[in-house]
């Protein structure tokens, strides 16, 4: 009897069944959070910016509930006095800051001499395309009541805010919103924590509120020795 004379196509085949049959199972997520805590510890600190959950359970192969519960962990022992890091969430992921108080000691440090401060007008405008997102640079300058151009450009270059598609009307101007920066910057989680304008006008009264019952109408109204007297 003849043999069949085997194709060039079967060898392949069977080669790539083969490797496919032999490829090795996932290997099983770590479950325990005591195991991994200096770990993810280790990440969180060389990291530049913050990092998800999602992110850190990957790069460490472990489940998402003992990721959840060494991040707990870590933000607990960070949360004293004694210490001069803590841990926060912050748009979306977490990271290691130092504490406020240490900030003049380490601008001193570090010869940081200039802050970098937004001006009134840049957080006029960052703060209506806060709350109005995605906003038009035309209603923005209706709101504003003045030119926005130039402010816009500033904090788009800054990356504060970003475009978000355009607008179905005449023109078709850019839509724009913020950014993940802006939430780092401001130290947000999402933007549902902005406080509502209403907690603003709240805060606000009752400041003023404050600085009304503090001022003695009696001593304004005594007159100041010589006032009035010619010399």
């Amino acid at each position: 009897m003849r043999a069949e004379p085997v194709s060039e196509e079967e060898p392949t085949l069977a080669r790539a069944a083969a490797e496919t049959g032999a490829a090795e199972p996932a290997r099983p997520r770590e479950t325990r959070s005591d195991r991994i805590r200096s770990a993810l510890e280790a990440l969180l600190f060389s990291s530049p910016r913050p990092v998800s959950e999602k992110e850190l359970a990957e790069a460490l192969e472990a489940t998402p509930e003992a990721v959840s519960e060494a991040l707990a962990a870590l933000a607990r022992e960070a949360d004293v006095r004694e210490r001069g890091v803590g841990l926060e969430c912050v748009a979306g992921g977490w990271r290691y800051v130092t504490r406020p108080e240490f900030d003049a000691l380490l601008r001193r440090f570090h010869e940081v001499t200039e802050r970098s401060r937004l001006s009134l007008a840049a957080l006029e405008t960052l703060a209506i395309i806060a709350y109005r997102q995605p906003i038009t640079l035309p209603e923005i300058q209706e709101i504003r009541g003045v030119n926005s151009a130039s402010v816009l450009k500033t904090l788009f270059e800054k990356k504060l805010v970003t475009t978000a598609g355009r607008k179905t009307v005449v023109g078709t101007p850019f839509l724009y919103r913020t950014t993940r920066d802006f939430l780092v910057r401001f130290g947000l989680n999402e933007l549902e924590e902005l406080p509502r304008p209403e907690e603003l006008a709240e805060d606000l009264a009752a400041t003023v509120g404050e600085a009304a019952e503090g001022f003695a109408p009696e001593a304004a109204a005594q007159p100041v020795p010589g006032a009035g007297e010619e010399e």
